[in-house]
């Protein structure tokens, strides 16, 4: 009955040990094991990790990747415009004993680097470089904040810039400046359109030139197609040689028929003011048009007056 006793007391003194002493690491997790105050034995993995009760200290590093959030950073860009960005990172651990011993909390660490790196690339960038080339900024700033953080054994996996927020007077002005671009281009290609169908219908016309039938054909398509269009529409060909023969005959005559057929103007009859004779009541002057002889080949009857006369 006492070795009974015995072996189970030693049992429970086992058990209790065990407990004590007995560390589960998981999968996605490394251990460092300190004894009195130093690492023994580096690195321990996943399972089961023995530590002596009261004098080791176990400690857990999580090896996974870790999304961290950075908060919204003000800054002024190189072209002097206010901005608010803000960003993510992942990072994860890849030495946990530099991890926990080269710094004190690596999370906040990173995180400070960070913002720093994010207000220092946000000032040495243009607005426009923000806004659509953000691959070459996310690339500089991994960069940045990858180079520090090597020597506390994190490896920087990737750095996204998450969203830049503009004043809305920035805002307006940019719509502003959109909205006149598209219109500079629109018009651009509204001219580009009008210069190419010119150049086209100049072409056509000379080969209508050339070739009299095909401006027969055309009118023709253009009467099948307004048929087509519009049923009420009542269309009348007319012939454009009866055009151009009614412009011909049309023409104004030459300078010499003009003169030859307009007849003369009558002479011109100078006026003489004659002054009545001085009397009582004076009389205003009255004017006296004197009748110019008339030959007698223009007055039938002066010449037939004179055939008398000689008869």
């Amino acid at each position: 009955m006492l070795g009974l006793e015995i072996a189970a007391v030693v049992a429970g003194l086992g058990a209790f040990w065990f407990a004590l002493s007995a560390r589960v690491v998981k999968q996605y997790e490394r251990a460092l094991v300190f004894r009195f105050g130093r690492i023994v034995g580096g690195t321990r993995g996943p399972g089961l990790a023995m530590i002596v009760p009261a004098i080791d200290r176990l400690r857990k590093i999580n090896m996974q990747i870790v999304t961290l959030p950075v908060p919204a950073q003000d800054g002024i860009t190189r072209d002097n415009v206010t901005v608010n960005v803000d960003a993510v990172v992942y990072y994860r651990v890849i030495d946990p004993v530099a991890a926990t011993v080269n710094v004190q909390d690596y999370p906040f660490a990173v995180l400070q680097v960070a913002q720093t790196s994010l207000r220092s690339v946000i000032g040495k960038s243009d607005l426009d470089d923000l806004l659509s080339n953000r691959e070459r900024l996310n690339q500089g700033l991994e960069v940045m904040i990858d180079s520090p953080a090597l020597g506390w054994g994190i490896h920087i996996d990737r750095v996204e810039i998450k969203d830049v927020a503009l004043p809305e007077s920035m805002k307006r002005s940019m719509s502003r400046q959109a909205e006149a671009e598209r219109e500079r281009r629109a018009r651009v290609i509204s001219a580009e359109g009008e210069f190419q169908a010119s150049t086209k219908l100049s072409q056509a016309a000379e080969v209508m030139a050339d070739t009299p039938g095909a401006l027969q054909l055309r009118l023709l398509e253009t009467i099948v197609q307004v048929a087509s269009e519009k049923n009420s529409t009542l269309v009348l060909p007319f012939p454009v040689e009866l055009l151009r023969f009614l412009e011909h005959n049309s023409s104004a005559p030459p300078a010499a028929a003009r003169s030859a057929s307009t007849p003369p103007a009558p002479p011109t009859l100078p006026v003489q003011a004659v002054p009545a004779p001085v009397t009582a009541a004076a009389a205003p002057p009255v004017a006296v048009i004197p009748t110019p002889a008339i030959p007698a080949s223009l007055n039938p009857s002066a010449e037939s007056a004179v055939n008398n006369g000689r008869g």
